[in-house]
């Protein structure tokens, strides 16, 4: 029987255990400990001395190196979660944090997940049912197959003509730029669906693909939910994370620079209706296209996002403290029209990595200086001395500029990297300070093509 919900005004959780690794563990702790929650810590043998395994109340070595013998292994975790009488699990981004299986078990095994409901995050896992679900709601999608495509051969050359080329073709179960093939020509459709249906049955065990139209210089819009277990919710406005490379977000901003304010409120109240029909809990992020003046759904992310701080900054919400407050039975305490978002705000994601050839960076930090001053916020697991492991994502760290301009936001990120140092391995900062002396990211309102056909240039 699992835990009942603190609900109302009532005590919080006691102690949460945290299911990840890295900056989000750190910045969920962060959360926890102003809640005045204990917090535990799991870690694998690599990340043993992470920051924030010192700075937890608890800790748990949950298995080696390798993600699938550690982040990834749910028995280890529930394990955790039982011998150090943790009320709650917090599943960060990534790893286990979409997983309808594991906040199944979460719950089942008495503990409260910080996040939707298990049957939530699969409505919205599977790209074909999540596009069914918001076209009843209103929501636009991309134009394209009326769910997963059939066997049939001429079937499928029949829809990409009535949709018309270039097609993209998506598998229902795939995520983080993974499971995605353009076709361009009639002869390459059968192949490429043929191929990329291997390969989605391959990573996520799930063959279904579908079709839509592939756009060709959209913009990557995304709108910030958060929505209670009494039906409340609310939208945070939205942000622009259309700086990409291999359909990896680098950097981010809030505000969107030059889109229609009505055309955004309009958006953002189809997604508060949209939550309130699916029974949406939790915090949560609906991902568009945008092209031509127009929206079109892609995804919806059911956890905390890395961009959060971009939100946090210019609405001065709490997204965290707002998870765990909603998982522990609270109602929001804000209604929309008290939400009001004042300023810009632009992250960088700081990578261990080439900055230009993207080839991760392994390795031990000999010298670490982040940046300071006025609106500049670090959010980073490492220091000085600190390992940065071969096993996981090559993310080390966030640098979030704040100020009252976009023109000033950028002016002090420009400042925050030239004092930031970083030396022992490689990082993408180089690169980071080339985009920001460009003129088309300065104009505003690149496309998420435009990083990759910049390196292509470069490369040419």
């Amino acid at each position: 029987m699992a835990i009942a919900r603190p609900g109302g005004t009532g005590k919080l959780f006691d102690k949460i255990l945290i299911a990840n690794r890295g900056e989000i563990a750190l910045r969920v702790q962060r959360a926890c400990r102003e809640l005045g929650i204990k917090t535990v810590v799991v870690h694998s043998e690599a990340d043993r001395d992470a920051k924030y395994v010192r700075l937890a109340d608890e800790s748990v070595c949950i298995g080696p190196p390798p993600s699938a013998q550690s982040y990834l292994h749910v028995p280890a975790i529930i394990a955790a979660a039982e011998v150090t009488d943790a009320q709650a699990i917090h599943p960060g981004y990534g790893f286990l944090s979409e997983n309808a299986d594991f906040a199944d078990k979460v719950e089942k095994s008495g503990f409260v997940f910080i996040g939707p409901r298990a049957e939530t995050i699969r409505l919205m896992g599977d790209k074909v049912s999540a596009k069914t679900a918001m076209t009843k709601a209103g929501v636009p999608c991309v134009p394209g197959s009326e769910g997963a495509l059939p066997e049939d051969p001429k079937e499928i050359v029949r829809i990409a003509r009535t949709i018309g080329y270039p097609v993209i073709i998506k598998a229902a179960g795939g995520g983080g730029g993974r499971g995605m093939r353009v076709v361009h020509t009639e002869a390459a459709l059968v192949p490429a669906v043929t191929l990329t249906r291997g390969e989605a049955q391959a990573a996520f065990g799930n063959a279904v693909v579908y079709m839509e139209k592939f756009l060709t210089h959209p913009r990557h819009i995304e709108i910030q939910v958060l929505a209670d277990e009494q039906k409340n919710a609310v939208y945070l406005f939205e942000r622009d994370c259309s700086m990409q490379r291999r359909h990896q977000k680098i950097i981010e901003e809030a505000p969107a620079p030059g889109i229609n304010q009505r055309l955004l409120t309009r958006i953002g109240e189809r997604c508060v209706d949209a939550c309130k029909r699916i029974a949406y809990r939790g915090a949560g992020t609906f991902e568009f296209l945008y092209e031509d003046g127009q929206f079109f759904f892609i995804e919806m992310n059911t956890r905390v996002q890395v961009e959060h701080p971009v939100t946090e900054l210019v609405t001065g919400i709490d997204i965290v403290q707002q998870q765990i407050l909603i998982a522990a039975g609270r109602k929001l305490a804000f209604r929309q029209r008290d939400i009001v978002r004042r300023g810009h705000a632009i992250e960088c994601r700081i990578n261990a990595e080439d900055p230009y050839s993207f080839v991760p960076s392994p390795g031990r930090i000999t010298s670490w200086h982040p940046p300071g001053g006025p609106g500049i916020r670090v959010d980073s697991h490492a220091y000085q001395n600190y390992y940065v492991p071969p096993y996981y994502d090559s993310m080390i760290g966030k640098v979030i500029a704040y100020a009252d301009t976009r023109e000033q936001a950028i002016a002090r990120m420009r400042i925050a990297l030239s004092e930031m140092i970083v030396e022992g391995i490689k990082t993408n900062i180089p690169l980071h300070q080339e985009l920001l002396l460009d003129d088309k990211f300065l104009r505003g309102g690149t496309s998420i093509h435009f990083l990759e056909e910049r390196m292509a240039n470069r490369k040419a």
